[in-house]
């Protein structure tokens, strides 16, 4: 069941098999964006149609970044999944400095 944990041991294998499908949905997806921004911009297009594209390739770029980090945790919480480490809650210390010493 969702968000039970029957057996610790069961828990962390079905955790581990959801991050390793994650990880390579995220792989898949990357080069996707990857091949997109290989493909060459029409040498046709001038003005606001060339702007259009290449602006379209920085948000390409872009994303492509977010995703690299996000495979890069994805393999980070993979090796600590399979040597039996719980996942654990991030911490959002956005508010400021007093938030990250605040005991919650």
């Amino acid at each position: 069941m969702y968000g039970m944990k029957k057996d610790k041991k069961q828990y962390v294998k079905s955790t581990l098999d959801y991050a390793v499908e994650m990880r390579d949905s995220v792989a898949y997806a990357l080069n996707n964006l990857i091949m997109e921004i290989r493909k060459p911009v029409d040498e046709e297009l001038s003005g606001s149609a060339r702007k259009a594209e290449l602006q379209s390739i920085a948000i390409a770029t872009t994303d492509a970044k977010t995703m690299l980090r996000t495979l890069q945790d994805l393999d980070e919480m993979i090796r600590s999944l399979g040597e039996g480490e719980d996942l654990e809650d991030d911490v959002d210390y956005a508010g400021g400095f007093a938030e990250k010493f605040s005991k919650k």
